[in-house]
């Protein structure tokens, strides 16, 4: 049960520490902190002196980053999203197949047919699935990569009327990796 602030004592609160801009204050407020800390466990302790809180700055220099370099900060984790399809004529030609009974857009991308992954999931997903980003998800845990579709292929599946007339970007997937999910949607 949280107790309310009015009847916490005044020697459990802790007053911050003192943060000035020059080193040489800064080693000295820094000894005046730990004091302060140690001594704020004592009813008498309040907080620093006027003198303190005069010299006293809210901005630490020492914690600006001097780190020009464009290699990343260690524990910083890296994201990267993957490049779209190359925007080339053999990539961008568009082909009605046959899956599972229905039509479905797709594309050959360096020799492999990649179907449309939403007009897939709006054909055979839907009802099994919360959502699209459910699927995303499965496709994360299955450990498969949906390829990203270049401006021209959005466009063009716009015009097929294979994705909704406001999207701007969709993914594609190779027959084996929907037939790896659609299982794994119908058996989870």
């Amino acid at each position: 049960m949280a107790v309310p602030a009015a009847l916490i004592p005044p020697s459990s609160l802790v007053q911050p520490c003192p943060i000035s801009t020059s080193s040489s204050a800064s080693s000295a407020s820094s000894s005046s902190c730990s004091a302060t800390a140690a001594s704020s466990s004592s009813p008498s302790a309040t907080s620093a002196s006027p003198s303190q809180s005069a010299t006293q700055n809210l901005f630490r220099t020492d914690l600006i980053s001097t780190n020009t370099s464009s290699i990343p900060l260690a524990g910083k984790p890296v994201y990267s999203t993957p490049s779209p399809v190359e925007n080339t004529p053999q990539n961008n030609e568009c082909r009605m197949v046959e899956l599972r009974g229905a039509k479905v857009a797709s594309f050959t991308v360096e020799g492999q047919e990649l179907i449309c992954l939403p007009q897939a999931f709006d054909l055979f997903l839907k009802h099994l699935v919360g959502g699209l980003h459910t699927v995303y998800t499965k496709l994360k845990r299955l450990e498969i990569t949906p390829v990203v579709c270049n401006v021209e292929q959005v466009r063009i599946l716009r015009g097929l009327g294979a994705i909704q007339p406001g999207v701007n970007r969709c993914k594609l997937i190779s027959r084996k990796d929907f037939e790896t999910l659609y299982n794994d949607c119908t058996n989870a």
